[in-house]
């Protein structure tokens, strides 16, 4: 039986950056249009951390039947190193699940926004699909697409949206921002995999693009974020700036991959990753918060 501290590894934290985020640049954004209620902030994020570790136990369920993770380089896997049951995992990924449906009703009949109950299904499905099904769209390589699209436009937008029922633009531009970034930390992930992904058959963007371009799509994902941070500041308040302390995290991590480090020297870039993610969002919304108590 897995004990508390493998549950907790499992859980994956260091992705969780990647859930609160978005919900933070969303409210800066919501902020800078005049709303920000704290209840519908903590409802969205109680679905973005719950969507988060439901996806992180459901891809560790489904890698681990599947045999993907019996050779892997990172941090262990409940199934694939047999700490943990395969239908404990499941049951886990899809009680998270549940809390985040709960949350997200909750939201909806908060706002009256009741039309993103399909928005929170979809949200659901393609994270078991990411790895889970006959076809799982994370094997095929577009991984990257649903995480731009999920953990950056509707999570940011979403949150927008539900603050002031209308998305600025640079609510938009805010969420393309954290899509990459979150794109940047599966990008660590799987260039950390090639090989082992690679020899399960698991055929991610990585894979397919090979090592050294996948370390340039993460340089060139550093810049796209830098120039979005900017526009976001154009857009809103240059006060926003203060998000390029975020890049100014990523950066450093950019030069240690196209440095060419392998293995377990990718963790800590993941975790610098996720953590300019988090950096980002908190300086857009402090930025917003200065500027609105200086106005």
């Amino acid at each position: 039986m897995a004990s508390a501290a493998e549950w907790i590894e499992g859980a994956r934290m260091r992705t969780l950056p990647t859930a609160i985020s978005p919900v933070l640049a969303g409210t800066a954004i919501g902020w800078w249009q005049g709303r920000a209620p704290l209840l519908v902030v903590g409802l969205c994020l109680v679905v973005a951390l719950g969507l988060v570790i439901g996806v992180n136990f459901a891809n560790d369920y489904s890698d681990g039947v599947r045999g993907t993770d019996d050779h892997r380089v990172g941090p262990q896997r409940l199934v694939g190193s047999g700490a943990a049951a395969p239908g404990r995992v499941r049951a886990a990924a899809l009680c998270c699940f549940g809390v985040s449906g709960l949350a997200g009703l909750a939201a909806v009949a908060t706002t009256g926004h009741w039309w993103l109950l399909a928005v929170g299904v979809a949200c659901v499905l393609a994270a078991w699909f990411y790895t889970g099904g006959r076809h799982p769209y994370g094997y095929l390589g577009l991984g990257e697409v649903f995480v731009l699209i999920f953990f950056g436009l509707v999570a940011t937008a979403g949150t927008d949206y539900l603050l002031c029922g209308r998305v600025s633009a640079a609510g938009w531009v805010a969420a393309v921002a954290m899509g990459l970034t979150a794109d940047g930390v599966l990008v660590t992930n799987n260039l950390r995999d090639i090989a082992s992904d690679t020899a399960a058959g698991k055929r991610t963007l990585e894979t397919r693009l090979g090592d050294r371009a996948s370390r340039l799509l993460y340089a060139g994902l550093v810049v796209a974020v830098a120039v979005c941070c900017v526009l976001v500041a154009a857009l809103s308040t240059w006060w926003a700036l203060l998000g390029l302390l975020g890049v100014a995290l990523l950066v450093p991590a950019a030069r240690t991959i196209l440095g060419g480090a392998v293995g377990l020297r990718l963790v800590s870039t993941l975790r610098s990753t996720s953590m300019g993610e988090l950096v980002l969002s908190l300086g857009l919304l402090a930025g917003v918060a200065v500027a609105r108590l200086t106005a």
